[in-house]
């Protein structure tokens, strides 16, 4: 029998699903500003995606300090923290005149955002706030309603600028983002709940980064996670011109990048659920194994509507249930005192990873003329991922793993 949730457990839980959601949706429907954006600040389209890519790399190296700060003064001023850069980063961009000021905003003010309240910080939330019984299945429902806040964002913001203009949507966006101080409020209320500790956990956090750097399991997952980025970036940057190239409608890259997002929340629920009966590790091993094939099944045969909505269905189910499962396996490796620091080297890991997906995407497409070696490549990197993903699924736990105390 599950146990029941802690008191006071659903508010922490429905404000981190509720930040988690505002961020990442807002996040994902950032790209709708773009062409009206490059058109009106006169800037080059490169010098736009130049912003986004800064995004990701401050994104992805904030995210462990964030976790450290977190650890040190608590989640809730973190939490806050990022709900403001959030809206001062769309409040910077819609003033922008030109790509100084896109960069500051859309790049870095959002990329600290996003490290202050996205996945990894409302994961280590929701786990701090529920029993170890259910904490996968926990995990994985906030993970599937961090996939939501696309469907509801984007359409808010492409109205607003199809009426008043670009800057109006980038407000109606600001605003949006100030939704997420409520909730990181209520998520901050998980700093008052007792932290599970294990024996012989690290007792600063430069103790825990070692620890980390130097465990194995950890460390393939860590660079397993580079190739995830990788995979998923690439597509989601290069499919809609893949798609073109081969002279399929336009409409059906936002139609497949709309699946994606459909099936993400499926995916997340069931590899939520998955992760608490089987092994967390093993499964993301098969996850990248099973994203290679299908990445070159799709890719190696000449595409059609019916195919690639079958593969974005397919990708999307495959998609976020990673999270969860990162999450998760990280507590069971280190417990839960530093979570939030260490999933963030993971993470940054992926981060890298998704820069390279599609900066070098773009590249190989620029000298060859093609995207045969770009997907070629990122199938057999996937490949090499699962694989020792899955031979490093099932060693031993470090010494404390096994005696938890109460702390």
């Amino acid at each position: 029998m599950r146990p029941a949730l802690p008191a006071g457990a659903w508010p922490i839980l429905l404000g981190a699903a509720l930040m988690m959601s505002l961020a990442m949706g807002l996040r994902q429907s950032l790209g709708l500003f773009m062409p009206p954006a490059v058109r009106d600040l006169g800037i080059a389209v490169s010098e736009f995606t130049l912003a986004i890519a800064v995004q990701n790399l401050v994104w992805g190296f904030g995210q462990p300090v964030a976790g450290a700060l977190a650890q040190r003064h608590g989640f809730r001023p973190v939490l806050l923290a990022g709900g403001a850069f959030y809206a001062a980063g769309f409040v910077v961009l819609a003033r922008a005149g030109g790509t100084a000021a896109v960069m500051t905003g859309a790049g870095v003010l959002i990329g600290l955002a996003l490290a202050c309240t996205a996945a990894a910080m409302g994961m280590a939330v929701a786990a701090r706030a529920v029993p170890a019984a259910v904490r996968s299945t926990v995990l994985g429902l906030v993970s599937a309603a961090g996939s939501l806040g696309a469907l509801f964002s984007a359409p808010i913001g492409q109205a607003l600028s199809d009426a008043f203009g670009w800057r109006a949507g980038v407000l109606g966006f600001a605003a949006l983002a100030l939704l997420m101080l409520p909730a990181a409020w209520a998520a901050g209320r998980v700093d008052r709940m007792p932290v599970q500790r294990l024996a012989g956990e690290a007792g600063s956090a430069g103790d825990a980064l070692r620890l980390a750097l130097r465990h194995g399991p950890f460390a393939v997952m860590a660079g397993a996670y580079f190739i995830c980025g990788l995979q998923l970036v690439f597509l989601t940057t290069h499919l809609p011109s893949y798609l073109v190239l081969c002279g399929m409608d336009p409409m059906l890259g936002a139609q497949a990048l709309a699946a994606i997002g459909g099936f993400n929340v499926l995916g997340s629920l069931f590899f939520g659920w998955a992760g608490g009966r089987w092994s967390k590790p093993g499964l993301l091993g098969g996850i990248y194994l099973a994203r290679s094939l299908v990445l070159a099944w799709y890719f190696a045969t000449p595409p059609t509507p019916g195919s690639t909505l079958v593969f974005a269905a397919v990708m999307g189910f495959l998609w976020l249930g990673v999270a969860p499962l990162i999450a998760g396996a990280v507590v069971e490796m280190f417990g839960l005192r530093w979570q939030a620091m260490i999933q963030g080297v993971a993470f940054t890991s992926h981060q890298l990873g998704s820069f390279l997906g599609a900066f070098g995407g773009g590249l190989l497409f620029d000298a060859l003329g093609s995207y045969d070696l770009a997907w070629r490549l990122g199938v057999g990197m996937g490949i090499v991922a699962g694989t020792a993903q899955i031979l490093g699924a099932f060693p031993p736990r470090w010494p404390g793993a096994r005696r938890a105390a109460p702390g």
